[in-house]
């Protein structure tokens, strides 16, 4: 391999053991599955409300009637199943495969936190193990959905890239946050989303701000938001500014995800279909 190799072999010359197609490292879903689209949710930077934009599009797709999934690919820090009030659910499997937990309002769902009995139990795994668990949930779980939600753990490391490399992503969307850190948020999962050919459907931000419940005043905790400019630099659609929401953080505390009633990621969830030119749901 090349001493300083970008991972992008369409940017490369060098004809190094690493040089694959993106298509030859695809792994195929189980052979039970059916699987239309793929999409990933990430972020550069951690703490900026990826699994609760997941979790959020995921209701909204399934109040649409689309057959919707979730892949927990946070191994070390999953809450998937804490906002949806998914404890003690048993995960059953035979030769076949993995038959995946469904919430109440079925959405399928995949995590570590399904499978350790313990939620507060820490997972201690170096990357590799990490990496391939996410790939047996990819492979070995049966699913059926017309869209798996994938929710990546924060950065550019071993996930990411396994999820980037060896699944059939449709595209990615970047969730960030308004503090001054958000241009460089954003600009390292894009990056590396351009170098694998991954699209970026749009960007997402979270906590953008609170609202007055007397008047109704937007107060900018973190300051005045970057992410237009942001999103306008690379190209990209601002899908949604989520804001600070106690009634929304206590319907995920209490597992309660499914009942929300808000419409701050209804346009994200309706560019989604748009995009993926998703068939009305039967």
């Amino acid at each position: 391999m090349a001493e300083e190799c970008t991972h992008d072999c369409s940017t490369c010359s060098s004809n190094c053991a690493s040089r694959q197609s993106a298509d030859s490292m695809r792994l195929p879903a189980n052979q039970l599955s059916e699987v239309k689209h793929v999409i990933g949710v990430v972020s550069g930077k951690g703490g900026v409300g990826k699994s609760l934009v997941t979790a959020m599009l995921a209701v909204l797709l399934r109040r649409e009637g689309y057959r919707v999934g979730i892949l927990d690919a946070d191994i070390t820090g999953p809450s998937i199943p804490k906002a949806f009030g998914m404890k003690k659910v048993e995960i059953y499997g035979d030769q076949n495969g993995m038959i995946p937990a469904a919430s109440k309002t079925g959405i399928d769902m995949i995590s570590v936190n399904l499978l350790l009995g313990d939620e507060t139990k820490p997972v201690v795994w170096r990357g590799s193990l990490i990496a391939g668990t996410v790939q047996q949930f990819w492979q070995e779980t049966i699913w059926k959905a017309d869209v798996l939600l994938v929710d990546c753990p924060p950065g550019t490391g071993d996930v990411p890239l396994t999820v980037f490399q060896t699944m059939p992503l449709d595209g990615i969307i970047i969730v960030s946050s308004p503090q001054d850190l958000v241009s460089m948020i954003v600009s390292k999962a894009a990056n590396m989303a351009q170098m694998m050919n991954i699209p970026v459907l749009g960007l997402v931000e979270n906590l953008s701000y609170v609202k007055c419940p007397d008047c109704g005043k937007e107060i900018k905790v973190f300051g005045e938001s970057h992410i237009g400019d942001v999103a306008k630099s690379f190209g990209y659609d601002l899908l949604a500014r989520i804001p600070m929401d106690p009634k929304l953080s206590a319907l995920v505390d209490r597992g309660m995800i499914e009942l929300m009633e808000n419409n701050y990621l209804d346009e994200a969830a309706q560019t989604i279909i748009s995009k993926l030119k998703l068939e009305p749901a039967e």
